[in-house]
C-alpha cells in the first residue's frame, strides 16, 4: 500500500471528520475545553485537509490497445 493509498483512504477523510468535530466541538455548550478549541480543531482540521489533498492519486494508466480500422474489411472481421 503506497502513501498515495494510504492519502485518499484515510488522510483526507480523516482531515474532513476533524473538521465536523471541530464544528460540533464548537457549537456545544457542555464541555468547555472543547468549546474553547474548537475553532482551533477546525482550523487544525482545515490545514490538514489543504495539505492531503494536494496529494495527487495514483496516475491512471491506459493500455497501449489501438483500434486499427484498417484491419477490417467491410465490417467483417
Amino acid at each position: 500500500m503506497s502513501f498515495r493509498d494510504i492519502n485518499s483512504k484515510y488522510l483526507e477523510p480523516g482531515s474532513m471528520w476533524l473538521m465536523i468535530f471541530g464544528i460540533v466541538a464548537l457549537c456545544q455548550p457542555w464541555i468547555f475545553v472543547l468549546h474553547r478549541y474548537g475553532a482551533t480543531i477546525i482550523v487544525l482540521g482545515l490545514i490538514c485537509f489543504l495539505i492531503t489533498s494536494h496529494i495527487g492519486p495514483k496516475p491512471f494508466v491506459v493500455e497501449d490497445e489501438v483500434f486499427d480500422v484498417s484491419d477490417h474489411r467491410e465490417g467483417k472481421a
